[in-house]
């Protein structure tokens, strides 16, 4: 019986990229997937950015992927609004990423007694915006989060991030988010849906074992970390799960070696 030709979920930030540098090999390895016709999307919590931008910055780079290959938190969290309540409205906090998304799906964002609150990322966490989006989830709003991160990555050292403000709005209003993005197996399996291929026969490359590792062991994909981010030798000892491969970077990586 011959292998199956893997398919490949890969995290963007500490896996592909350090902020705006491309981490080196990870070039070569994206000319592998494609000269090998491989099926593969980027998968990032970060929903701050389009498919088309974030396409943008990566060609700036030398990584040439199209906006066909990218999936982020807030295209997930489109999906989940729109199977969950279709042509709703929801009051949402975030940048351009997030509300293109939800605009796409057909939804109406509005402060007027929405149907949920939606919080992403954004730059400039305004206190009026999450004054408000209190005030709308104490009155009923449904509370839902692109993703867990409390802090993400900028040039200058990490900023705080979705997690640490939906912690902020939970504790004000009693109310826990419903988290769309890394670890939730849902935001797998929308992207494997959207690239149309089996979990069996996908494979998860990323460097965080509580949210890359952890959603594609839960999805019931093949597990790959990297050591180029987060995660060192050291620190794998305090996870109960381990991946199914360790690599130092991407640049160590032959697609055909994991079928």
């Amino acid at each position: 019986m011959t292998n199956v030709r893997k398919s490949f979920l890969i995290d963007m930030d500490g896996v592909l990229v350090h902020g705006s540098n491309p981490i080196p090999g990870a070039p070569e390895f994206i000319g592998r997937l494609k000269s090998d016709k491989r099926k593969f999307l980027i998968l990032t919590n970060n929903p701050l950015y389009t498919t088309r931008d974030l396409a943008h910055r990566f060609q700036q780079n030398g990584l040439e992927i199209a906006q066909e290959n990218i999936f982020t938190s807030a295209i997930a969290t489109a999906k989940f609004l729109h199977k969950q309540r279709p042509n709703g409205t929801a009051y949402v906090i975030g940048e351009v990423g997030l509300t293109e998304a939800i605009h796409a799906v057909g939804y109406v964002q509005t402060a007027t007694e929405p149907d949920y609150v939606v919080l992403g990322e954004t730059n400039y966490y305004n206190f009026d915006q999450i004054t408000t989006a209190i005030r709308l989830i104490r009155g009923g709003a449904r509370f839902i989060a692109t993703n867990p991160d409390p802090i993400g990555p900028s040039e200058n050292g990490v900023v705080p991030a979705c997690g640490a403000m939906a912690a902020l709005i939970k504790e004000a209003t009693g109310k826990s988010p419903f988290f769309v993005g890394k670890p939730n197996p849902l935001m797998m399996r929308s992207a494997l849906n959207y690239l149309n291929v089996h979990s069996e026969e996908s494979i998860m490359i990323g460097d965080r074992m509580d949210t890359d590792i952890l959603a594609g062991i839960s999805a019931g994909m093949g597990t790959v970390l990297v050591l180029s981010g987060v995660t060192d030798l050291h620190n794998l000892e305090k996870f109960s799960y381990r991946p199914e491969h360790i690599f130092n970077s991407v640049a160590d990586i032959n697609p055909s070696d994991l079928d």
